[in-house]
């Protein structure tokens, strides 16, 4: 059985208290705490998560200088920076169901809160597309890589991606519609603000729909190469050498196979959000639950991005020892100064 928003709207109207906190999945409910306990438990590990992943893929960066050197490092420091904010805005629903938000205005509220969470996942995305992107020009122009994609035109795409990103998002302000946030837990963010099917159209134009078509065509093509020179090289061992055939090409085969966890992964959390939103700015299906667990699937690839992108790359495997092996002697050197 469905429970839209409108129902949930009514019944919320109807009780002649207020007291009880606003719970979008409508169970959950803790008396004791006051609180919408699963929402919160769920909200708060996801936070967690992704704070913590983030720091430390920023903190590797720093410790391990060689990473810098490659222009796709900007790209993910840059996802990890948006996914870090993202974590980081993410206390605001948890604190507003632990009331501890009281006296905000709901409405600006909703409106800051959405608007930040939509830029920031837009330049996370915007960001993964030009990974991509990056990936696709080393594998297909590698002679003429490094005159491409200089140091200084990487910088301005970062501030391309920004800027871009926060304009798209501005008309949310101006009563256009919803920038695409949902699982609401304040009660003015799910029943008073409406999804605008123009404004969804808007937002799949110029965010979603770009940065899907582009990570597909790179993928596609670099996974269609990868696979091409596997059979070359298996070619060539079974020519000259058979007694080493496909040494070589399971390196190419591990990478291809890289890229399509990577894409996977993109597509299997983002794409529910993604079908709901256009759903629900149709008028065809809304429901409170697919709501919150659609939009926090989604969230939660703000700690699979970097993690994903950063562990296939070895160099940061080596920095993340270097990082690991620092605390150590770090926590170490504390415990021997305090038993001296």
């Amino acid at each position: 059985m469905n429970f839209s928003l409108d129902l949930l709207n009514q019944s919320s109207a109807d009780s002649s208290t207020l007291s009880a906190p606003f719970c979008l999945l409508e169970i959950g409910y803790s008396k004791i705490f006051n609180t919408c306990l699963l929402e919160v438990s769920i909200i708060l590990f996801l936070t967690i998560l992704i704070i913590c992943g983030n720091l430390v893929v920023i903190f590797v960066f720093h410790c391990a200088p060689l990473l810098s050197q490659h222009s796709t490092s900007a790209f993910i420091q840059t996802m990890a920076y948006a996914d870090l904010l993202v974590g980081v805005s993410c206390l605001f629903p948890s604190l507003s169901l632990l009331h501890l938000l009281k006296g905000l205005d709901p409405k600006l509220t909703c409106q800051v809160f959405g608007y930040m969470v939509s830029v920031l996942k837009s330049v996370s995305m915007a960001s993964l597309a030009c990974v991509s992107v990056d990936r696709y020009i080393a594998i297909t122009r590698p002679l003429t890589y490094a005159s491409l994609v200089t140091p200084c035109r990487v910088r301005c795409c970062v501030v391309l991606i920004w800027l871009y990103s926060a304009l798209v998002f501005l008309p949310s302000f101006m009563e256009w519609g919803k920038p695409g946030y949902h699982g609401d837990v304040v009660r003015w963010c799910a029943v008073e603000w409406r999804t605008n099917p123009f404004f969804t159209a808007f937002i799949v134009a110029l965010v979603y729909a770009p940065a899907a078509i582009t990570i597909c065509f790179t993928y596609a093509n670099i996974f269609k190469i990868c696979r091409q020179h596997t059979r070359e090289i298996n070619e060539r061992h079974a020519r000259y050498r058979p007694q080493h055939t496909g040494d070589k090409g399971l390196v190419h085969d591990s990478y291809a196979m890289v890229l399509f966890r990577i894409t996977s992964v993109f597509y299997i959390l983002w794409l529910p959000y993604i079908l709901y939103f256009l759903l629900e700015s149709g008028q065809i299906y809304r429901h409170p639950a697919a709501s919150f667990f659609t939009t926090w699937l989604a969230i939660s690839n703000s700690f699979c991005n970097c993690l994903i992108y950063s562990l296939s790359n070895s160099a940061f495997r080596k920095g993340l020892k270097r990082l690991c092996s620092f605390c150590l002697q770090q926590s170490n050197g504390k415990l021997i100064g305090l038993h001296g």
